[in-house]
């Protein structure tokens, strides 16, 4: 668990000038100048994540485009609270010295937040950015340190909700579950939250299946999956190695099984599920659990619309994909903050003060009214900065992610009691 320290105070706050914006164009960050005007200053904040196609690597370049897009959008309406948002973009190449490097970076060009950003690399970012007093707002989740940081205001649960409400989602149709998951620290994780949340109808512990990460075949893990799981469930949890299981799964799966799969978001998507054939995708009928409302719902139209005008048809944007998501959940979070601290100057250590004070977020109904006081926090040594327990149930239907159930499930009390178990 990252350690309580004491928050240092940002240097103070400085414009970029061109000669600054042109070195980081070069260095191979982006800068999006936006609209002038405002009666404030500028707000200047930084989006990072991996925009790579290197061999085993996860590819969220749609989350830095989104960030672009929302600059643009926002200044033209006269930016943020009277302010103009200079979004800064970093390629974080998914590697620990890509985040450390745009942390560094970020910590160089006094950033008042880093915001809707991607890492698996939390011990990578978190130092440099804690040193600079720079908050973190609404990243992926991605990394178990997220849910540590004093500095880190995360706008979902992570993957452990995801985990524990896949859980929950499963007990109320299957008798038996088999789970299929990375032999990684994060992996280890994951039977207890699962297991939790099966627990809650009263369902035995799933059969847990640990395998490496990023294989070309599952052949021997589909085989004891199907075999423990009988006529149950089976869900599997392995990021981009999820496809390729169950494609081994499929393979291996008699004509008349009626085993149903699952997984969450992340792991499996509508990007994931167009690609591999829609309606005739394997993914059809599986359950998926998800953080927001699936990606047809109304809720989601103003995010769609600003794409629409002012992406330029960025085909890296994907209005389906929890990246894209959450970076716009985590720019109406700074939204929310800068205009209710009305301020000309709009600094980091401001930031974080107004957040800790119970800064209220409303997203339109993407996820429940965000704050990050204590007591709006879990509370457990494991997850203690995550506000927002709820996640969704999903299910693919003619192809389409779709709602299982209306509404959101609160997984918070799941979460507490896998770690009280654990």
């Amino acid at each position: 668990m990252t350690g309580w320290r004491r928050l240092i105070s940002p240097r103070p706050y400085e414009l970029l000038s061109s000669v600054a914006a042109g070195a980081l164009l070069m260095s191979g960050c982006g800068v999006i100048p936006g609209a002038s005007g405002g009666s404030g200053e500028a707000v200047t904040v930084m989006t990072w994540a991996p925009d790579t196609t290197a061999a085993d690597s996860v590819n969220m370049a749609g989350m830095t485009a989104m960030a672009t897009t929302y600059a643009r959008w926002i200044n033209e309406k006269g930016g943020i609270g009277g302010h103009e948002l200079r979004v800064l973009t970093c390629n974080e190449q998914d590697t620990a010295a890509g985040a450390s490097k745009c942390a560094r970076r970020a910590a160089d060009e006094d950033v008042a937040a880093v915001v809707g950003s991607y890492s698996r690399y939390g011990r990578a970012f978190l130092a440099p950015l804690e040193a600079a007093g720079i908050p973190y707002i609404g990243g992926y989740g991605a990394s178990a340190d997220e849910f540590t940081s004093y500095l880190s205001y995360p706008v979902n649960g992570g993957q452990p909700a995801l985990v524990a409400g896949n859980g929950e989602q499963l007990a109320a149709s299957c008798a038996r579950v088999s789970l299929v998951r990375p032999d990684t620290l994060v992996g280890d994780t994951m039977p207890g939250l699962l297991d939790t949340g099966l627990s809650r109808s009263d369902r035995p512990a799933s059969y847990d299946i640990s395998t490496t990460e990023g294989a070309t075949s599952y052949e021997t893990e589909a085989s004891r999956a199907l075999g423990q799981a009988g006529d149950g469930c089976v869900t599997a949890v392995l990021g981009r190695g999820t496809e390729t299981f169950f494609d081994s799964f499929r393979r291996l799966e008699p004509e008349d099984s009626e085993v149903r799969i699952s997984s969450v978001l992340g792991s499996v998507g509508q990007g994931l599920i167009d690609r591999t054939g829609g309606a005739d995708s394997p993914f059809e009928g599986a359950l998926v659990t998800g953080w927001y409302p699936e990606s047809g719902d109304a809720r989601w139209n103003e995010m769609r619309e600003v794409i629409r005008q002012y992406a330029f048809g960025d085909n890296r944007i994907d209005p389906t994909d929890s990246g894209v998501q959450t970076t716009w959940i985590a720019f109406t979070a700074l939204k929310a903050v800068v205009e209710a601290m009305d301020r000309p100057d709009i600094t980091a250590g401001g930031i974080s003060v107004s957040l800790n004070r119970g800064t209220e977020v409303d997203t339109g109904g993407l996820t429940p009214v965000l704050r990050w006081r204590f007591q709006d926090m879990v509370g457990t040594a494991a997850y203690g900065r995550i506000v927002n327990g709820r996640v969704t149930f999903q299910v693919v239907r003619d192809g389409r992610l779709t709602a299982e159930r209306k509404g959101f499930v609160d997984v918070t009390e799941t979460l507490v009691d896998s770690r009280s178990r654990g």
